[in-house]
């Protein structure tokens, strides 16, 4: 027979989940929140999100509402940071948490990921939509739930900008328009981390997710030290194919010379359906990702809060 547990513990427990002090609130980010992400994200009404496309359009539209319901500001005058490429309006997402300490929240951490995708792809069995559900509806639903995380919290004493980027697949132009802005604003950016393609687990249990560039900073041992396990780990190939400069971390790298770096899933062994229109949303590993996910918020937490930038590049 179930012991019964006393009414006024019940209470206090309710209670210390339910405050408004986020030191208390218990957040778990589930595998039904990411997954209701990816799939409006990826749905065929979104076109494969191509920039400029009506897609991305409700795409932006969408992920501005979601930020709006954490209370996550905008950065800028709306969320939308708009700049033309080849002719084309196009448009990053851009929300903002500041930081709770007078001192530290001059210092930035950007969390980043691209929301845009090719539209259309080779015809396959009468589809033509290149869904982008890996490519990178994951990296997006993993901003948003890490913007829903903060925004409940509200613990972080250094500021959070909290960063979509539209035309990644044209050869990085959101994040280079959005870290150019942010250069000639002075910003004081302590790091940025991007997320691209973790929508399917590693084939290796000896970590859960690649940092790109690696071995050019102390970012990867960081998180797993702030985290207490070993999440990130190191992927030759990653290396070899130069993907530190091949996703959206690298402009902001460019404009600021501190870390910004990538984490991601896709070992180039797991997930046959880059740029392709069987990269649907139904083929995401959700419960993966939510582990995923809940492992890194606490590395990000912690790394919003040391009193100092332990965050560094090695020297050359």
């Amino acid at each position: 027979m179930k012991k019964l547990i006393p009414f006024f513990i019940l209470m206090l427990v309710f209670n210390c989940k339910s405050t408004d002090n986020g030191e208390s609130k218990s957040i778990t980010i589930t595998s039904s929140e990411v997954e209701s992400a990816v799939t409006y994200l990826a749905a065929d009404e979104r076109q494969g999100r191509n920039t400029g496309s009506p897609g991305i359009t409700a795409a932006a539209d969408y992920i501005s509402n979601q930020l709006q319901s954490y209370g996550v500001n905008p950065y800028f005058e709306t969320y939308r940071d708009n700049f033309d490429v080849n002719g084309l309006d196009a448009f990053n997402v851009v929300g903002y948490m500041e930081g709770s300490d007078p001192e530290l929240k001059n210092e930035v951490i950007i969390l980043g990921a691209h929301y845009d995708h090719i539209g259309q792809g080779n015809t396959v069995e009468g589809d033509s939509i290149a869904n982008g559900a890996n490519d990178n509806a994951a990296g997006t639903s993993t901003v948003l739930a890490m913007a829903k995380y903060f925004g409940a919290k509200k613990n972080n004493k250094r500021s959070i900008v909290f960063a979509l980027f539209s035309a990644e697949e044209m050869g990085l132009k959101g994040s280079k328009h959005l870290a150019e802005a942010l250069k000639a604003d002075n910003l004081n950016l302590y790091t940025m981390v991007n997320f691209e393609m973790i929508g399917v687990p590693m084939k290796t249990d000896s970590y859960s997710a690649y940092l790109t560039g690696y071995e050019m900073s102390n970012m990867a041992d960081k998180i797993n030290e702030y985290a207490g396990s070993n999440i990130i780990g190191f992927l030759p190939t990653a290396k070899k194919y130069g993907l530190f400069r091949r996703s959206d971390n690298y402009p902001f790298f460019n404009q600021f010379k501190v870390p910004c770096q990538t984490i991601s899933t896709f070992d180039f062994t797991n997930y046959d359906y880059y740029h392709h229109v069987d990269d649907e949303s139904q083929l995401m590993d959700y419960e993966h990702m939510a582990k995923l996910i809940n492992a890194v918020i606490p590395a990000i937490e912690r790394m919003s809060n040391t009193p100092t930038k332990e965050i560094v590049m090695y020297e050359n």
